[in-house]
């Protein structure tokens, strides 16, 4: 772990972004809210194995969407505890602001329909699959 990288991460992350990725000179950020800035870069083929990254939120569906982009270091504001534990069993390094039982959803009348819908998955590929149907299915309902 590099921790001026992290250390930067955090810095860049308190300026009102949702996520950052710092790997020296490379910083790589976003100010959309929930999966969608890590759903973006696997999508665009983006592996962020040197990276050490710091979000707002992480739930377990971020969680593994951080597994499949190969982050070494996180660190969250808040973060669930299902998804800190999919994240020690990958060996991923975890800071964290602070630690809840889940995540809520955008109301805060229940938990966030990503977490429930990866709650019981602890294949991330499988999580991918999840969490692609829930977003489709939360655009219909929005519509």
């Amino acid at each position: 772990m590099n921790k001026l990288d992290i250390s930067h991460a955090k810095a860049i992350l308190s300026e009102g972004f949702t996520f950052v990725g710092v790997c020296g000179d490379e910083i790589k950020t976003s100010n959309e809210r929930g999966v969608r800035p890590l759903l973006s870069l696997l999508d665009s083929g983006v592996s962020l194995e040197d990276f050490s990254c710091a979000d707002k939120v992480v739930g377990k569906g971020a969680a593994h969407l951080y597994v499949l982009l190969k982050v070494k270091h996180l660190y969250a504001d808040v973060i669930s505890a299902p998804a800190l534990d999919l994240l020690v069993k990958n060996n991923v390094s975890i800071e964290y602001g602070t630690l809840c039982d889940e995540i809520k959803n955008r109301t805060k009348m229940g938990r966030c329909p990503i977490e429930t819908a990866t709650l019981d998955i602890d294949d991330s590929t499988c999580a991918l699959e999840a969490i692609r149907i829930t977003l489709e299915n939360l655009s219909k309902n929005n519509t």
